[in-house]
């Protein structure tokens, strides 16, 4: 098939009706709201469900409800409308019943403006509700990769019946850019519904779908269950991608649109002789730890760039566990850092890593 030209949310809405939504709920938000708008046209003439709810907090609980039900159920928002469908979330990750959610992230904290950012980490890949749980959480830097991710979450969700956030910016959310459009995959089977949803008895025993646990050893019991899951899915499922990363000296650490912007740095900077490299966690949660661990060996130092005040730089530290120097370039509230900013950080980082090499050199008692 060959590529069109799409705007990344009506590209996200698309691949999701071609991954099998069966069933959307939203609550128009900039700037997402053309997510909103194409499934609001395409879902009706498919003879599936869309219904714009009267706010963030129904939205997600109608989507609870749909996949309960054992329907391909998603929403969409953006920052402040993620930050109301917290407690739902809660509630679809113990009754452990699969979801997709696209965040297309805007500057905070409050209502903020509706310029792009990446402010949200926290709040979708530490949790996402109360509770010890974690979303899986992909974050694509393309608008091509977007589509394969979202085309990819309804099976994934499926898979470990829990709920898949795919996090983008308002910048990708409403750039446009060459992407081919997978096929439109089949609807479910019965069978492929899974035997805990609630489809009606029909002679069989019931099936409860619950996130209430009373007793304290059950809701034990299910944390436990939870928490293998989790396992599981963290030896599975990481993801990200390196540029030139292993032989580099020096490593640039970024996701989604800024990690585009990364690109442009590490071409230049190795036009000017700076051995840099550029690695990209797709998967924000599970966050690839161990592969970011092995090649902070030996780096000179790593630079974190994103448009926060520095979240994902946490997963980072955590990961790099002092094996070099890890330092930081962020902008907030809606502002894109610029190739020569990030370079200019970069540069200067170099610098002081040079002038304390050659402080090392110099014998004590001269100079």
């Amino acid at each position: 098939m060959a590529k069109e030209l799409w705007e990344g949310n009506r590209a996200i809405a698309e691949a999701a009706i071609r991954g099998g939504v069966e069933a959307f709920f939203g609550y128009p938000i900039t700037p997402q709201t053309e997510l909103l708008e194409h499934m609001a046209a395409r879902m009706p003439e498919l003879g599936r469900t869309f219904l714009q709810a009267e706010s963030e907090v129904a939205a997600v609980n109608m989507v609870y409800g749909a996949a309960s039900g054992g329907a391909r159920a998603m929403s969409s928002s953006s920052s402040p409308g993620i930050s109301l469908m917290q407690e739902g979330l809660s509630y679809i990750a113990a009754s452990e019943v699969p979801a997709v959610l696209v965040d297309i992230m805007r500057g905070g904290p409050g209502l903020g403006n509706i310029l792009p950012s990446q402010g949200d980490y926290f709040q979708i890949t530490r949790s996402a509700g109360h509770g010890d749980f974690h979303p899986i959480v992909l974050a694509p830097s393309t608008i091509q990769e977007a589509v394969d991710l979202v085309y990819d979450a309804f099976p994934l969700a499926e898979k470990y019946r829990t709920i898949v956030i795919i996090a983008a910016d308002g910048s990708l959310g409403q750039m446009m850019e060459p992407a081919e459009m997978p096929s439109m995959r089949p609807p479910l089977t019965e069978a492929e519904r899974g035997e805990w949803a609630v489809r009606g008895k029909r002679g069989r025993p019931r099936r409860v779908v619950t996130s209430l646990f009373l007793k304290d050893d059950e809701l034990e019991e299910l944390n436990h269950r939870l928490q293998a899951k989790l396992r599981t899915i963290e030896a599975a499922e990481q993801r990200w991608e390196e540029v030139e990363a292993a032989e580099a000296e020096y490593l640039l650490v970024a996701y989604g649109t800024v990690a585009r912007t990364c690109k442009t740095v590490l071409r230049e900077a190795r036009a000017a002789g700076l051995q840099v490299g550029l690695f990209r966690p797709i998967s924000l949660w599970p966050f690839p730890y161990a592969r970011l661990r092995e090649l902070a060996r030996g780096k000179r130092a790593i630079l974190v760039v994103e448009m926060s005040a520095g979240q994902m730089l946490d997963d980072v530290r955590l990961a790099v566990a002092e094996r070099c120097p890890v330092e930081f370039y962020g902008r907030m509230g809606g502002v894109i850092p610029l190739p020569d900013d990030i370079l200019d950080a970069l540069t200067g980082i170099v610098a002081a890593r040079q002038t304390a090499r050659q402080a090392e050199r110099v014998p004590a008692g001269i100079g």
